[in-house]
């Protein structure tokens, strides 16, 4: 692989004026190339994944006067928008992001496509419960809000008061005040008890399934995620797509991108900064066609800032000691046919957990689609796993839940997709000691600048305003 990389090398020198900076060495297998075997395509910005961040970005970018090229994996844009669609009836089935905040960067977004959205309440107590590691079914108490019960109303105001107390939390990005208050930084569970919320944890991790063990998060990520704001819309209405097919957003931003997307493909190296005569950057990109050299000024991150993500970036020390911070949690996403469950939504609560929160790995919940014997379910996991391994739990679980004497035919996966990494945090210790502050420094850091959830939660909203400010200060 050092050979790779000092092919690379070999090439981008050919293309500079000035002195390059010392190359290391870099994870491809591929072959090494030379020069004459490459065009090189000249670009304004480079942006690496075209999920939700990375699309509004490109939009936005072309917007702004830059010229750009995207370099996605999949054959599509969309990141967790996953849509299927039935082959049967051709009705879309979403199975991923669909509703979104009433705000101005989401309105102005869509308009700009003349995507008309509409706004629906959904309703907060509609699912059974039912304990998927033995398939029985669980009585719980209803959780509404607004809700009637007076523990649950207590406890939600609760809860509210507290968020009340942290504005900040409101805020793209992690804007927090130093000394943090140590209450953010309890897990989640020591908080509950700490401000008599235990009657809503239970709804609360319902909202913000993904998110791994809650009781352990620290009440940070918990906060900013069940936002104020997020309560205002439950209860109001959220804007969702007419038709169910929460794919029409990103055939249009395909279809205006056109070929400044690079499909199926990926970034195997690339130079930052490499002198001071030439300020830009190299990339070098393995497409399905073969392999692409890109000159940009500036690249922006619009993936899960792992290391493992990262390492063709060529990391120095001060971005390797950072990004090495992060951990995920893991989060799928699946449409299943033959489940024979005639229940609307089925939530994974166990009988003998803490609140009843569902045993990870596992399903969280099963939502009925708008095609008769389609399910929507959800699984996540605190710690990697296969592919298979989950296909393999889901069908396993689905069976465990299924209708007494039913022994038709076996449940079937028809679309699955691995949301992972998911919820990006760091320890405690690095909250305290700073390192949202030190990753917001990185923006610029050579040539490299980075958006996405890790740096703001998991809503489109908060990810597009924080793309949006990010672009206006660094990219105009």
């Amino acid at each position: 692989m050092h050979l790779i990389f000092q092919a690379f090398a070999s090439i981008v020198a050919m293309c500079l004026i000035g002195t390059m900076a010392d190359a290391t060495q870099s994870d491809s297998k591929h072959e090494p190339f030379s020069l004459d075997q490459l065009g090189i395509l000249e670009r304004d910005v480079a942006v690496i994944g075209g999920g939700s961040a990375g699309t509004y970005a490109a939009i936005r970018l072309r917007q702004l006067g830059q010229s750009l090229v995207v370099i996605e994996k999949q054959d599509r844009l969309g990141g967790h928008s996953n849509t299927y669609f039935d082959p049967a009836s051709g009705t879309a089935v979403p199975y991923g992001v669909r509703s979104f905040h009433h705000k101005s960067v989401v309105t102005d977004y869509f308009s700009h496509f003349n995507i008309s959205l509409v706004n629906k309440i959904y309703l907060t107590n509609q699912s059974e419960n039912v304990d998927f590691t033995t398939g029985e079914p669980i009585t719980l108490k209803p959780i509404t809000i607004p809700s009637d019960d007076p523990e649950i109303r207590i406890a939600m105001e609760n809860y509210k008061a507290q968020l009340a107390k942290y504005p900040f939390l409101k805020d793209e990005y992690y804007n927090l005040p130093d000394p943090i208050p140590e209450d953010l930084l309890l897990p989640f569970g020591e908080f509950a008890a700490k401000y008599k919320i235990d009657a809503i944890v239970r709804f609360i991790a319902g909202y913000t399934a993904g998110f791994g063990d809650h009781l352990l998060k620290p009440t940070l990520y918990i906060l900013r995620m069940f936002s104020l704001d997020f309560i205002y819309e439950l209860q109001h209405g959220l804007l969702d797509y007419p038709m169910n097919d929460n794919s029409v957003l990103y055939r249009a931003a395909e279809k205006e991108l056109g070929g400044d997307v690079l499909y199926k493909s990926r970034v195997i190296g690339a130079m930052r900064k490499l002198s001071k005569i030439d300020n830009s950057c190299y990339i070098l990109v393995q497409t399905p066609s073969g392999q692409e050299l890109i000159h940009a000024k500036k690249i922006l991150i619009a993936v899960p800032q792992t290391i493992e993500n990262l390492i063709p970036f060529d990391l120095d020390r001060t971005e390797r000691e950072i990004f090495a911070q992060f951990t995920g949690t893991f989060w799928y996403s699946s449409v299943i046919r033959n489940i024979y469950h005639s229940a609307q939504s089925i939530q994974n609560n166990a009988y003998d957990s803490p609140y009843n929160l569902p045993i990870l790995p596992g399903v969280y919940n099963l939502i009925n689609t708008s095609v008769p014997g389609l399910n929507w379910v959800l699984y996540g996991s605190s710690t990697f796993m296969h592919t298979e391994d989950v296909k393999k739990d889901i069908v396993n679980s689905v069976l465990r839940i299924r209708h007494p004497n039913v022994t038709v035919t076996e449940p079937e996966i028809v679309a699955f997709r691995s949301h992972s990494p998911y919820e990006l945090t760091v320890p405690v210790q690095a909250i305290r000691d700073g390192f949202y502050r030190k990753l917001d420094a990185l923006q610029g850091h050579r040539g490299t600048y980075y958006t996405g959830a890790a740096l703001t939660a998991h809503e489109s909203h908060l990810i597009w305003g924080f793309t949006e400010k990010l672009l206006l200060k660094h990219f105009v």
